[in-house]
């Protein structure tokens, strides 16, 4: 994609999947684009429609939880880009666990009974439900790997107050509590996420995209205690098909590794997974929206002369 200008544009960041133009000092442009990544690695073909997907569901997803807590979020000007109020940001990440997956399952069959400082209850399986939804913190690296961190170091680094460190717990614990609430109705178990808060002043923001498929893993509900009885493999609703591919085909993002060839085919596919993804986890048909680029950008800039 190319990069848009803006008037009032002060700076532009090209991330993993996503563009941020920074207008003026309060504002941000968030463009979602079509790459995908695993691995910490952008692979080599755009996926139709990911960013409208993505985009999509962030906006519905936050602006069904701004009883909670306020967020970023002012505009949804065209179907990939989204306008909101730019925050200073806690340089960690808020990872909610409602169930024992993923990295938390393989530390915990590594025979450790604590992450991040939460603790995690001996008889577990994997994929059963914690007692409680558990938050493993993890920091913002700017390059390479997230560590995970946790709240004790958080506040002796200073990344945040004891108090602010309060904060974000309850508004991650309502979120992902609303979370669980929405993926229910549809059929689904909200099974761990990642928010991300910042400031404004003296308040706190939830910022960037919520209970999307990129940060969110999700089950279908329906047959989750059979399988977990019977040690099935739980049905998953998340971009994990993708990295599962990755590793059949011999790469994990290790040096040396390439990234397979990605067919026609199998660019469609994961397309069409995408799409499934938003109408399974909204509960409503998807529109797709073909505009130009120029359209794109103009839509963006009469929506900012607005604001």
């Amino acid at each position: 994609m190319n990069m848009y200008q803006f008037p009032d544009q002060t700076n532009y960041y090209k991330g993993k999947v996503r563009d941020v133009y920074s207008i003026g000092a309060n504002l941000l442009v968030m463009v979602a684009s079509n790459r995908i990544s695993a691995f910490d690695v952008i692979l080599p073909e755009p996926i139709p429609y990911k960013g409208q997907v993505l985009n999509q569901i962030a906006a519905y997803m936050l602006n069904a939880t701004t009883d909670i807590c306020p967020n970023w979020l002012l505009a949804v000007p065209a179907p990939n880009a989204s306008i909101g109020k730019r925050c200073n940001p806690f340089k960690i990440e808020m990872v909610v666990r409602g169930n024992l997956v993923g990295h938390a399952w393989r530390t915990y069959a590594a025979g450790k009974r604590e992450l991040c400082g939460a603790a995690m209850p001996d008889g577990l399986k994997e994929n059963d439900y914690f007692p409680t939804p558990i938050i493993t913190p993890s920091t913002k690296a700017e390059a390479g790997h997230d560590e995970d961190i946790s709240p004790t170091e958080i506040v002796a680094q200073g990344i945040c107050t004891e108090a602010e460190w309060q904060q974000l717990s309850a508004y991650a614990l309502q979120l992902f509590a609303r979370g669980k609430e929405i993926a229910a109705k549809q059929g689904l178990i909200l099974v761990d996420t990642k928010y991300e808060f910042g400031k404004i002043d003296d308040s706190i923001y939830l910022m960037d995209e919520i209970h999307t498929p990129d940060s969110s893993r999700y089950f279908y509900a329906d047959g989750f205690e059979e399988r977990q009885q019977s040690g099935e493999r739980q049905k998953q609703l998340s971009k994990e098909f993708v990295r599962e591919w990755l590793i059949e085909n011999n790469f994990m993002g290790k040096e040396g590794q390439t990234v397979p060839h990605m067919s026609a085919e199998w660019v469609n596919t994961i397309s069409k997974r995408y799409i499934e993804l938003y109408e399974k986890v909204i509960g409503e048909p998807f529109v797709p929206e073909d505009l130009s680029e120029e359209e794109t950008q103009q839509r963006i800039i009469t929506a900012l002369q607005t604001l």
